[in-house]
């Protein structure tokens, strides 16, 4: 895959987070909590680490999309992309073994649905493989 194209899912991924982000305050602000969303109940206690969960992960994707210069010469930024795959590589087995056990994943009074764990897979995969990407990345002769 072209790192253009990285780049471009990165940018749809920051309006999908940011439109994410936008419901749950919209969500909050309008009194709606608790709210069940597909066999999932939320309640205000959510709204902190959402948003908190939602802005790093825009912040993220924004580098990845708009700010990153390929190839990076930085050995602190390649470093820095190194660890962070390495931690969306540890979420993503974890979330993959719950799957195979088919384990039980409670988050305070919420049981997190096993079909979850599949976003819990394909999305911290994609930013680990992202990752790893551009910190590896060696100019084209």
């Amino acid at each position: 895959m072209h790192r253009h194209s990285l780049r471009e899912i990165a940018k749809i991924g920051v309006g999908l987070v940011a439109a994410d982000l936008i419901s749950v305050l919209w969500f909050s602000g309008a009194g709606f909590f608790p709210v069940t969303i597909l066999n999932i109940t939320w309640t205000s206690a959510a709204v902190v680490p959402i948003v908190l969960f939602d802005s790093a992960l825009i912040l993220l994707l924004a580098h990845y999309g708009w700010s990153m210069k390929l190839p990076i010469e930085s050995p602190s930024e390649k470093k820095l992309l190194l660890i962070i795959g390495t931690v969306f590589f540890i979420v993503a087995l974890v979330h993959l073994v719950r799957l195979a056990f088919a384990l039980d994943l409670n988050l305070g009074d919420v049981a997190v649905p096993l079909w979850m764990s599949w976003l819990g897979v394909i999305i911290p995969a994609y930013l680990s493989y992202c990752s790893f990407h551009f910190a590896g990345h060696r100019p084209r002769k």
